[in-house]
């Protein structure tokens, strides 16, 4: 069965779906001009958005959690598109916050992992995308660290050499990336108007992330038909037959 129709479970129909898999700034997406919200709104009579964001987590956590959330031998229930999307906390400062920060070369073998993880349940490269952390503010992050009562514990430097080991995983993959890290500062542009307190994203953040990470949502979603008939299309005398019959879903 292609996977852009809808499967027959039981009594109910298992939609195509898009799972997105983060930290904050993913689970924070469904609020509202959330990048999140943006892209199941675009999507919400093709597929199910679903939001797997688990605020303050890395990539070490992610990897244990991901088979919960996606289980080998289930073909039937793969997802037509995943984002993976961590590094804001991994980056953290060891000194600083030991708990979240997760060495360099452990993030990029964790990323890899769950890249190799999710194509031996079924999820080929070809609907994978990997999106590096956004850009930190430190003027914003570190008065926020303030209020928190802790010193600045993450710096853009070491952000972006995070950002780049992502690029790297993408690339030795064979998958899609987004560059979000490069794209937030490019022509030197003053990215803390896409920040909300210099580390997650602010309105303009959301939507500068939804333009870019759409085109790459779109190509794997495009064969996507409608979800159920348009209402036109509906048989009048007999709409079961056009609601529950073999025809286009």
């Amino acid at each position: 069965m292609a996977v852009c129709e809808a499967v027959v479970c039981g009594s109910s129909l298992l939609w195509p779906r898009v799972l997105l898999f983060g930290d904050s700034i993913t689970q924070f997406s469904f609020q509202q001009g959330g990048w999140g919200a943006s892209l199941a709104d675009k999507l919400v009579r093709k597929c199910d958005v679903l939001n797997r964001g688990f605020s303050g987590y890395n990539t070490r956590w992610a990897k244990i959690i991901l088979p919960r959330l996606i289980r080998k031998g289930n073909g039937l229930d793969s997802p037509v598109a995943v984002t993976i999307f961590f590094g804001a906390n991994d980056s953290a400062l060891k000194e600083e916050n030991p708990k979240q920060h997760i060495p360099l070369e452990e993030y990029a073998a964790n990323l890899t992992s769950m890249v190799r993880y999710l194509q031996s349940a079924d999820v080929p490269e070809s609907r994978l995308i990997l999106i590096t952390p956004p850009p930190l503010c430190e003027a914003a992050w570190g008065q926020e660290c303030l209020r928190q009562g802790c010193k600045l514990n993450r710096l853009n430097s070491v952000v972006g050499e995070y950002a780049r080991a992502c690029l790297q995983v993408a690339q030795d993959c064979g998958i899609d990336a987004l560059d979000l890290w490069t794209l937030m500062q490019q022509d030197s542009q003053d990215f803390s108007s896409y920040l909300s307190d210099g580390l997650h994203l602010s309105p303009k953040g959301n939507e500068f992330l939804f333009s870019h990470l759409w085109p790459l949502i779109e190509k794997k979603v495009s064969s996507l038909p409608l979800l159920l008939p348009y209402w036109r299309d509906i048989a009048e005398a007999k709409p079961a037959l056009s609601l529950l019959g073999d025809g286009d879903h």
